[in-house]
């Protein structure tokens, strides 16, 4: 019996698209390389030494978009992004492996399950030797996430050797702080409120950075608690083509008091023009570009533990944009970390 009550082994034929060349590696495309990967199953000597390995797994909720009023649609993201993905080309090496892992769903609007669900899965996958790519569905996934990354970190050999603790960052590309009380019950907009509690709880310190904030968007009481929680964020209306050296060193003033980072993107961070099929579009959030930019610097730190990228909404998607665009920053994240 599985210990995920709402994990769905990954499906043949999930994979699919055109073939240049069925027997030259430089003329495939990921469709082509995909490896099936059931994580209730134990799995030993996936990668060997000199190799890369990377894990897709699907979030299939929004159950928490629901409840935050947003525009539901997100649970059906990851095989909309799945589908864009399948013939991205294979740029890297024969070293690299990728996998997918199947779903995640929520079954009976029970989100504190399926959070619970995502943890282990995203500690099995990470303990498999391979790093995990969270595909959204609502960003209430990065709760599940992030304890995921938590119980995962506080094993030994994960541990600093001098203080037997470890040093944890969030970076959050996301127009929103998502830092909402919760006593009405979780949703898409308190993730980083649970985490807050749960950290407090664990001894563990907070520390958490936000990407392309919008200030219509958030309350001056957000604003408060973010400074109060001493949250680095920057405005979205800060950042430009003129600005990105400036950003990166604030970036990089985060990254460097950090062992591990946790990447984590809500696509309402980009504009509308660019990403338009998502909970709460934005059109004055992020060109697409910078935000690529400024995504690549992070994850060209070295330090980023795990990934993910939430509300692809596709029922919004015109000409399936948005879903293109995670995409594209899945293949960035891919084949800066191969």
């Amino acid at each position: 019996m599985s210990i995920f009550s709402g994990y769905h082994p990954p499906k043949d034929g999930t994979w699919t698209g055109r073939i240049d060349d069925p027997d030259d590696f430089h003329s495939y495309r990921w469709h082509q390389i995909i490896e099936l990967l059931d994580i209730s199953q134990e799995k030993t000597n996936l990668i060997f030494e000199g190799s890369k390995g990377f894990c897709f797994l699907g979030f299939c909720c929004d159950v928490g978009v629901e409840r935050n009023l947003g525009r539901t649609g997100a649970s059906k993201g990851p095989s909309s992004i799945r589908l864009e993905m399948s013939n991205l080309s294979c740029s890297f090496s024969r070293n690299t492996r990728l996998f997918d892992a199947g779903d995640i769903y929520c079954i009976d609007k029970d989100l504190s399950t399926a959070q619970e669900d995502l943890a282990k899965a995203v500690k099995i996958i990470r303990s498999m030797g391979l790093f995990p790519i969270v595909l959204g569905g609502g960003h209430e996934l990065a709760f599940g996430h992030y304890n995921g990354i938590i119980d995962l970190l506080r094993d030994t050999k994960y541990k600093n050797k001098r203080s037997n603790e470890f040093s944890l960052g969030i970076i959050n590309f996301d127009a929103h702080f998502d830092l909402r009380p919760y006593q009405q019950g979780a949703s898409s907009g308190c993730m980083f409120s649970q985490i807050t509690d749960l950290c407090q709880e664990k001894k563990i310190h907070f520390s958490y950075m936000c990407i392309g904030i919008q200030k219509h968007s958030n309350t001056m009481s957000l604003f408060k608690r973010a400074d109060k929680l001493g949250v680095k964020y920057i405005l979205a209306k800060d950042i430009s083509d003129n600005t990105i050296p400036k950003i990166k060193k604030r970036i990089d003033c985060f990254i460097n008091a950090h062992e591990h980072i946790y990447l984590t993107i809500c696509t309402d961070v980009i504009s509308s023009a660019f990403a338009p099929g998502v909970s709460s579009p934005q059109p004055f959030g992020l060109q697409a570009e910078n935000a690529l930019t400024l995504i690549k610097h992070v994850v060209g730190s070295g330090k980023v533990i795990s990934f993910d990228i939430a509300e692809v909404s596709p029922r919004f998607d015109e000409d399936n944009r948005t879903a293109k665009l995670a995409a594209i920053i899945v293949y960035a994240v891919v084949n800066l970390l191969q």
